[in-house]
């Protein structure tokens, strides 16, 4: 029993730690300089990335870490920033590769270098988890009866307006920027759908599974689609129509565009803009 308990801890932490990933590194994920930077760097220069990456990495988990445990002490805190990394290269090289910017063609160097420059934010994020929107009331059993008492119609517009903003938050620094043409033109209808479950997953995981914020209070509320699946499903087409608009906006987009043109390019802008929804509904 205790070694499933431990077991379970170790889960929650490395979602919680992946979570905090997701929202740290996926702007830049979106930088075609990062890419080509990563791209034509050379391996000599990646072990002073990798190294620098780390001393910033212990430092943070010193004080933060993606554990609900803070412990501080030197061992614990070199062991999770070496999981802290590993986990950052994971998630910088599953995106790389959902967004084709890693294919079975890139050449191993390539490939490499830009694993290693989008793992930066990546792990970053990992290691700040603990102060990415958490708060320390998840434990606590107080309620605020005022906001249990609110109508459901109340709580799905604070929902909705927060899903908007933290959507227009991301996507307004990426709309404008030739990534997601670029994005689109190497990318085919199964990978816009692994995109769909990507996104949809990432957005549960941030708001349901990460213990980030005050989550029993979440499943305290009472909205017309406060369901974790019902809420997660309608927040990423709100976050979808934010991404339209953005696109829109910014003239990247037409209205006399084929509809194949807004499906890839909405879908693509929708995963960043998903995430930042999914941030902007932990402020609630």
């Amino acid at each position: 029993m205790g070694n499933l308990q431990a077991w379970k801890q170790e889960l929650d932490d490395i979602v919680r730690g992946a979570c905090g990933g997701f929202l740290f590194g996926i702007p830049l994920l979106y930088t075609m300089e990062v890419w080509w930077i990563g791209a034509w760097i050379g391996p000599p220069r990646l072990p002073a990335v990798l190294a620098l990456t780390f001393g910033v990495v212990f430092l943070l988990n010193r004080t933060a870490g993606f554990r609900s445990t803070r412990d501080v002490r030197v061992e614990d805190a070199l062991r999770d920033s070496v999981e802290a990394m590993a986990l950052g290269t994971i998630c910088s090289l599953l995106m790389l590769v959902l967004l084709r910017e890693i294919t079975p063609q890139t050449a191993l160097g390539e490939a490499l270098g830009k694993v290693v420059f989008e793992g930066v934010p990546f792990t970053m994020g990992v290691a700040l988890a603990n102060l990415l929107l958490r708060t320390d009331s998840d434990e606590g059993t107080s309620q605020d009866p005022d906001q249990d008492n609110q109508d459901a119609l109340n709580i799905t517009l604070t929902d909705l307006g927060f899903t908007a903003i933290g959507a227009v938050f991301i996507a307004f620094n990426i709309a404008p920027t030739d990534e997601i043409s670029m994005l689109a033109a190497a990318t085919s209808p199964p990978w816009l759908l692994l995109i769909v479950l990507a996104s949809l997953l990432i957005s549960y995981g941030i708001v349901f599974e990460a213990d980030f914020a005050d989550q029993k209070k979440r499943a305290r509320q009472q909205g017309l689609f406060q369901q974790p699946l019902s809420e997660t499903v309608f927040s990423y087409l709100v976050s979808l129509a934010i991404a339209a608009a953005m696109l829109w906006f910014f003239d990247r987009l037409a209205f006399d565009d084929l509809w194949q043109l807004w499906l890839s390019h909405t879908l693509l802008l929708g995963l960043p803009a998903t995430i930042g929804g999914a941030a902007g509904r932990l402020v609630v």
